[in-house]
């Protein structure tokens, strides 16, 4: 395969320094090994923190939403590094949390203006917004089937059917105070974590919930599903990093070794490498082992957003210091 040619900010080992630059980038390039991480781009753009990213089921486009005055979303050509397009006035203040659908068509953004907007993925047009809620929005997830749409916020979680645009049910209200949602691998079960420090447990089908975790002891802030679906994985502003185990309901480990919050996680196809980030850089764990494989730096400010591609070669994070800096990163042997 010939190799391509782009320009891009490459990290220069971890000394804190970049260099703009023509490089080559092949297929190997990409290949690296967890403890080896490279720099592929430094995305800029936002006039604020960047507060969400998300990947397009085929690894080639990136979402990117925050605090920008106007509520922009960009999109970013990961072939190139090149800006796609750009939605502004997305909303009427920072863009909490966007969702890609997994038929790579829809894109949907939610806001502190209480409002969520679905965009066309392809041509970044406008389709419609769900109005329901009464407070900040603050998490968006979907189903896997592109069927179900779920969205959290101070006043609670919403579904939405989104082939048929409409509202579906109020699976919880006040007094669940919702940061965070993730939905299970098979479609089945919702997880939340919210501002008591409490995750729970929501089933998709009853609409009830079914399990509560305690443990944290701050805010949740982020959690993650694992690939295979028997695990649970936790943030929260305690410092912490929890794993469940879904069947059982057991604390199965612990992580510690962030200094400060723990703003976002993200578990990588491999289904056994986790990236977790806050004001101390990205941390890479094995979080089967509990073992620690490297520390990402390169912002100059907390890290707010994380994401792996679905193809698992690329990590995006995001940061207060208004960049995304996507890495090139596979798993040890590929």
């Amino acid at each position: 395969m010939a190799a391509m040619t782009f320009p891009v900010t490459i990290w220069q080992g971890f000394s804190g320094k970049t260099a703009d630059a023509a490089v080559e980038a092949t297929n190997s390039q990409l290949k690296t090994d967890f403890r080896y991480p490279q720099l592929i781009y430094t995305l800029q753009g936002h006039g604020g923190t960047v507060k969400s990213l998300a990947f397009s089921p085929d690894s080639k486009i990136l979402a990117s939403g925050g605090a920008d005055n106007e509520g922009v979303i960009r999109l970013w050509n990961l072939t190139t590094g090149n800006r796609l397009g750009t939605i502004r006035k997305a909303h009427k203040t920072a863009v909490e949390s966007l969702v890609i659908s997994p038929d790579g068509q829809t894109l949907a953004s939610c806001s502190s203006d209480y409002t969520i907007n679905l965009w066309n993925l392809k041509n970044q047009k406008f389709k419609r917004s769900f109005v329901g809620h009464s407070t900040n929005v603050l998490s968006l997830a979907v189903s896997p089937d592109n069927q179900v749409l779920i969205s959290g916020g101070m006043d609670g979680i919403r579904l939405w059917d989104l082939p048929q645009q409409r509202p579906l049910a109020t699976l919880a209200s006040f007094g669940n105070l919702i940061h965070t949602l993730a939905v299970s691998p098979d479609g089945q079960t919702l997880a939340s974590g919210d501002y008591q420090g409490v995750v729970k447990l929501w089933s998709l089908v009853s609409e009830k919930l079914t399990r509560a975790y305690v443990g944290h002891t701050d805010i949740v802030t982020a959690v993650a599903f694992t690939p295979n679906g028997e695990h649970l994985i936790t943030a929260s502003r305690d410092r912490t990093i929890k794993i469940w185990n879904i069947y059982t309901g057991e604390l199965v480990r612990t992580l510690k070794g962030h200094n400060n919050w723990v703003n976002a996680i993200a578990i990588h196809p491999d289904g056994k490498t986790l990236a977790s980030a806050g004001k101390d850089g990205i941390k890479l764990w094995d979080w089967t082992t509990g073992e620690l494989i490297n520390t990402l730096s390169g912002h100059t400010d907390w890290i707010s957003a994380i994401a792996f591609s679905p193809n698992g070669q690329m990590l995006a994070s995001g940061s207060f210091d208004k960049q995304i800096k996507v890495w090139g990163i596979t798993p040890k042997g590929n």
